[in-house]
């Protein structure tokens, strides 16, 4: 099994819709999303998205 994360700072719908979209067509399974949430702020400053892919989801 291999993992990949992403880190992104742009935390809007738009570029977490972008990563999501942009790494399952190429064959990365969704797994799960993290938030960086500072004590003064209200919105996350950050967010990790993870996905997975298995051998048998690489072809191989």
């Amino acid at each position: 099994m291999q993992y990949k994360v992403i880190e992104t700072s742009d935390v809007t719908e738009e570029s977490l819709e972008e990563i999501l979209n942009q790494w399952t067509a190429e064959g990365w399974r969704y797994d799960g999303m993290q938030f960086v949430v500072k004590e003064s702020a209200r919105r996350p400053s950050m967010a990790f998205v993870l996905f997975v892919k298995t051998d048998e989801e690489e072809g191989t």
